[in-house]
């Protein structure tokens, strides 16, 4: 059983002559924050949505807190929460509703006092009682992050997690964040915001066309090119390494690759 929180390998997704992500590895251990970065394309919502057990791989094998996704699904959903970047909601629960279903769902005994907490960290207390189709875009991303919270799962995948919200709610989902992976919490953001992957990751994915062009810790990132500037940012690296022209994380190191 793998060690990681999170661990992929090899994984392969294609549909019918179209790769969409070959030959993936990397793994997310308690207490660590994964940034998953990549152009348009370049097979991010494929791998998320593959390592939350909504698409099967075409090959390989993902693990949630040591569980096969795809031989394990209950186990495994048990201990992950996934919030999309447009988080389906249901329009004729209350906000409170929400969390009395998630709670029933998995099982949760005495949930009310947390679920309340957890409401007015995120200033929606007041909104308790309202339906989630009165919600703005904003607070309707608060409600779907405190139902993953609900549950507190060792693993935690996030796409787009500050979209829609204002300054106020950026700075409570960034420390929520924060705090999720210090309780021992793998977390994956997967954004294009990369200040925020700056500032928050302890490491970094970076696809391109289906392929890993580098995974590591960010320290690891910003010593890939040695020509660099040591105050060059996280947009700096990644352009350097996204229009290296290089296809594996070997050539953007700047390694030997092996000759066929």
């Amino acid at each position: 059983m793998p060690a990681a929180l999170i661990q992929v390998d090899n994984y392969h997704k294609s549909y019918n002559e179209f790769d969409a992500v070959s030959g993936l590895s990397f793994q997310v251990n308690a207490g660590e924050i994964l940034g998953l970065v990549g152009p348009n394309g370049a097979g991010k919502t494929t791998t998320l949505r593959a390592l939350v057990g909504i698409i099967p791989p075409t090959s390989g094998a993902l693990f949630a807190a040591g569980f096969d996704i795809v031989k394990q699904s209950v186990e495994a959903k048990r201990e992950l929460a996934f919030i999309p970047d447009d988080p389906r909601l249901f329009d004729s629960l209350t906000v409170w509703e929400h969390l009395e279903f998630i709670a029933a769902a998995y099982r949760l005994q005495n949930f009310e006092t947390y679920g309340e907490a957890l409401l007015r960290r995120f200033d929606l207390l007041e909104k308790r009682d309202v339906f989630a189709n009165e919600l703005s875009r904003g607070m309707r991303q608060k409600v779907a992050i405190i139902c993953a919270y609900l549950r507190d799962p060792k693993v935690i995948i996030l796409d787009e997690p500050l979209t829609g919200l204002d300054p106020r709610g950026i700075r409570q989902m960034k420390d929520s964040i924060l705090e999720r992976a210090r309780d021992g919490a793998a977390v994956v953001i997967s954004s294009h915001l990369l200040d925020l992957v700056e500032d928050m990751c302890s490491h970094l994915l970076i696809l391109n066309r289906g392929r890993s062009l580098f995974f590591g810790s960010v320290a690891e990132a910003r010593g890939a090119f040695s020509d660099m500037q040591e105050n060059s940012t996280l947009e700096d690296i990644f352009f350097r390494i996204t229009e290296s022209g290089g296809d594996t994380q070997a050539e953007v190191m700047g390694e030997e690759t092996p000759q066929s």
